[in-house]
């Protein structure tokens, strides 16, 4: 197997799955083995609430990746929920490039801004959570950060897949 590319061994990404409540977050770990739920952000009904914190989380982190999960319809095309998703990530950029120009961002770079599928994301994260003997109660606040934990571990797979077969 062919390892990674050098510049691709000490990185963290994060993956985002967006709500009207909670926005769901998870990291990677540098090696872009695996990723964990890294907690939900109160979004106070509306996703775009939630920029500023997740921010915060991309500086103290010094993530170089982010992972926004894209709610594809089952066809396959893009829905009104997939627009906000695209608006919201496209957000995250110019508010980045703000700070990055004036001065008030803490990384020299700014992370790469992707989406990926996350079509039955939320289904499966809830089928998980009970095969892990979690009452549905606490379904609630958890089922958003492992839909990121889903949606990222599925690009870093995506990403290692591609690195082995270049």
């Amino acid at each position: 197997m062919r390892s990674l590319p050098k510049a691709a061994q000490k990185m963290v990404w994060l993956g985002i799955d967006l709500g009207d409540a909670r926005v769901g977050t998870a990291l990677s770990d540098p090696e872009l083995t695996f990723a964990h739920p890294a907690g939900n952000v109160q979004s106070y009904g509306d996703s775009f609430n939630a920029i500023e914190d997740v921010l915060n989380i991309i500086e103290d982190n010094s993530v170089s990746r982010v992972v926004i999960g894209l709610p594809l319809q089952l066809d396959g095309t893009e829905g009104k929920s997939a627009k906000k998703a695209r608006r919201w990530g496209t957000n995250l950029v110019k508010r980045m490039k703000s700070l990055f120009d004036y001065g008030d961002w803490s990384l020299d770079f700014i992370p790469e801004v992707v989406w990926k599928d996350e079509r039955l994301t939320t289904v499966t994260a809830h089928k998980q959570l009970l095969d892990a003997d979690f009452s549905t109660r606490k379904h609630r606040p958890m089922v958003d950060q492992q839909s990121a934990v889903l949606i990222l571990q599925s690009a870093i797979d995506d990403y290692k897949n591609d690195c082995k077969n270049n």
